[in-house]
């Protein structure tokens, strides 16, 4: 195992963004104007890219990232792919130098993630774990909470660096811990869309107003985060617009929930059953669509 060097911020003299879509170039575009450095980013769609240049991000490959960059962020749409950027021939392992960075702020699987930290480490590379939490506006914005997996130490240095496009940062243990904090939030968030979308379709079946409901439970005890933001702003009106976090991302994250679960010995029958309508919603042709599109299905009176 590489012995890995003492962490030094001033070192930090590079920046690498690998995947600049719908949450990664506005954290990419906030990096680049609130950090001074030199930012380099990598995306297979040129369009993000072009409007990054306005604020000095500069296009670049992931072989002159690895061999550039000292310090690496990831915003891919799945562990799946993480894997490959990192695992792949040339990849960020294989081309990873002693005392580098590599920050993932994907979404992935908490066992891929351990392996990932355990790979890095071996190379005397930094690893963590900083999924982000909350919409593309507070992406937009820089207001996403971030819960970051890493030692104290590495934890301490990334923090300025994440707070440039991030109010809520917060060290959530060893590696892996950052994602286990994203995939829960997200199962809790979306297992309370469905009672969301069941209550809107009974209510209206019993001839509730669906903003009348949804404003009565918004003073009650049923207030939530996603009650004021999914369900007001989209099951109330039935509007599911791409290019927002689509149902298939809601549905992988959600099987990487049971996939936890059940590594740790716990039956999550609620996660389960929501991975079950994520499938009829994606069969029925919503999968491109806002996550809380499961709603629709519900409307139409289609699950069984």
């Amino acid at each position: 195992m590489a012995k890995i060097p003492q962490l030094a911020p001033q070192s930090i003299q590079c920046i690498g963004f690998i995947g600049v879509g719908v949450m990664g170039e506005p954290m990419c575009r906030h990096l680049a104007t609130k950090s001074k450095l030199e930012v380099l980013a990598y995306d297979l769609d040129q369009e993000p890219l072009e409007r990054l240049a306005a604020f000095g991000v500069k296009a670049a490959s992931m072989a002159q990232i690895s061999q550039q960059a000292d310090l690496i962020f990831l915003s891919l749409p799945s562990g799946e792919i993480v894997a490959k950027v990192v695992y792949a021939a040339g990849g960020l392992l294989e081309a990873g130098r002693v005392g580098q960075i590599v920050v993932d702020l994907s979404t992935s699987p908490f066992d891929t993630t351990q392996n990932l930290a355990t790979a890095f480490a071996a190379k005397g590379v930094f690893f963590a774990d900083a999924p982000v939490m909350r919409t593309r506006a507070a992406a937009e914005a820089g207001t996403l909470a971030v819960p970051v997996g890493a030692t104290p130490e590495l934890y301490a240095l990334l923090e300025p660096y994440i707070q440039m496009f991030a109010t809520d940062v917060r060290h959530a243990g060893k590696a892996g811990s950052g994602q286990v904090v994203k995939i829960l939030n997200n199962m809790v968030v979306y297992e309370t869309v469905l009672a969301l979308s069941e209550a809107r379709a009974i209510g209206v079946r019993a001839g509730v107003d669906p903003e009348t409901l949804f404003a009565a439970l918004a003073a009650g005890s049923a207030d939530s985060f996603a009650l004021r933001n999914q369900g007001l702003k989209a099951i109330v009106p039935q509007e599911f617009p791409e290019r927002a976090f689509p149902v298939t991302y809601a549905r992988k994250d959600l099987s990487y929930a049971v996939a936890l679960a059940e590594q740790v010995g716990v039956n999550a029958t609620g996660a389960k059953n929501l991975v079950a309508c994520f499938d009829q919603a994606i069969a029925a042709g919503h999968g491109a669509k806002y996550a809380p599109a499961i709603s629709l299905l519900f409307e139409k009176g289609k699950f069984d």
